[in-house]
């Protein structure tokens, strides 16, 4: 088919797209259905309350379950917030099956929980799903119960593909992609920049301990997601020269990042991707990280310095060696790398050709065949050749609408 899509992208039910942004994935989204729109897509999105959706876009309703007090006295009942996920994906998953392609032309799904993938095979339009972590005991389960029939799946690196490759050993790899308009080069200063979630996995202190060591100030900037973590290891070490500046907005972490002399990125797991490191360089910033996950695939000397995992004594040796990078050839580095013009045309590439495979030459939009891709190569960073599957809505009694669905034209 040609013209405008009618694209359904599932997210969060707990979080809204919107800043300050909860995490990477929340920020992703936001960009990725706002890229959507300028293109002249008609883009719906589901995610948590207070969403701060595209012009022209609308929404899927996040439905919260009521139950009646005999339900609740359950003593066999799940937690709260397990039954309110629950219940929101498999209202939505049921809405889009309903709505079939009268509704939509293709599902991209970007959410961490299981049904969308589980219920993929009700749909009758194609469904693509972008793994943005390593594996889950709930997603794994559900794409070993369906044998990978109702959803395409791309993986945000080649890093996250080889992990996925247990269970799906050919997988579509789509780098995120940054708007490097909106991450502009900065003048660049004399602080050190630390920016993201802050929680153990993220080795904020491990930051603290690097720009401590090279005696360079440090500005800590993202939601606290572990308060314990932040009042046992964090705030203790705040001062003159190690200063939180909070969670900012896009247009308040810009300026902060574009006047830092580096930024220092500690995983202490393995990254999947490494937005920041992205966001970093694009405004011309060095970015100095550990090398774990995903990160090397965005980062190479004109960009800054790989270190270690863990190695405090390493990043802090290397902060004087990115002194003197070019910012302008740092922000191009980012450029080449993390363009979200690659991404965009790779993905509607790719729902393109979902759906005319899925139609097959009579158009009847039936799902004939599981996904079969062919596995990355070292050298890809988008591919956009393979023969892909996909398969798999409405109100029921007993719940609450939090968000309103509105029909709105697609717009820019």
């Amino acid at each position: 088919m040609t013209g405008p899509l009618r694209i359904a992208v599932i997210a969060s039910n707990r979080f809204p797209i919107r800043q300050p942004f909860a995490g990477g994935l929340e920020s992703h989204v936001w960009h990725l259905t706002r890229a959507l729109a300028d293109r002249g897509h008609d883009v719906s999105l589901f995610a948590g309350n207070g969403s701060d959706v595209a012009p022209g876009c609308r929404t899927l309703a996040v439905r919260r379950l009521m139950l009646s007090d005999a339900a609740s006295r359950d003593i066999s009942m799940p937690g709260e917030a397990f039954m309110n996920d629950h219940h929101a994906y498999l209202s939505v998953m049921l809405e889009l099956a309903r709505s079939g392609t009268a509704g939509f032309d293709v599902v991209h799904n970007h959410s961490l929980h299981h049904l969308p993938v589980a219920m993929a095979p009700m749909l009758s339009v194609p469904m693509l799903t972008t793994v943005h972590t390593p594996p889950t005991p709930w997603l794994e389960s559900a794409l070993t119960a369906t044998a990978g029939e109702g959803t395409r799946l791309a993986a945000v690196s080649r890093h996250t593909a080889r992990s996925w490759s247990h269970i799906a050993p050919d997988i579509e790899v789509v780098p995120n992609g940054i708007d490097t308009a909106r991450w502009s080069l900065g003048p660049g200063g004399e602080n050190l920049i630390w920016f993201g979630r802050i929680t153990p996995e993220k080795g904020t202190h491990l930051a603290v301990a690097a720009a401590r060591a090279a005696g360079v100030p440090l500005v800590l900037a993202g939601p606290v997601s572990d308060p314990a973590y932040f009042a046992e290891s964090v705030e203790p070490v705040l001062s003159e020269q190690v200063r939180y500046a909070g969670h900012l907005t896009h247009g308040e972490l810009l300026n902060l990042v574009g006047a830092s002399s580096a930024a220092l990125v500690t995983p202490m797991w393995d990254e999947p991707y490494g937005l920041v490191v992205a966001e970093a360089m694009s405004c011309g910033t060095p970015v100095i990280a550990f090398d774990r996950g995903g990160i090397r695939e965005l980062l190479a000397p004109p960009g800054g310095r790989l270190v270690a995992p863990g190695d405090v004594d390493a990043m802090a040796a290397a902060i004087a060696e990115v002194g003197d990078l070019d910012r302008r050839a740092v922000r191009q580095h980012a450029v080449d790398r993390c363009s979200a013009d690659a991404m965009l045309n790779t993905y509607l590439a790719l729902y393109q050709q979902m759906i005319t495979e899925t139609g097959g030459s009579d158009d009847d939009r039936l799902l004939r065949a599981p996904s079969r891709f062919r596995a990355p190569g070292e050298g890809d960073e988008h591919i956009r050749t393979a023969q892909p599957s996909g398969h798999g809505a409405d109100q029921s009694a007993g719940t609450r609408t939090e968000s309103v669905h509105l029909r709105c034209p697609a717009s820019a």
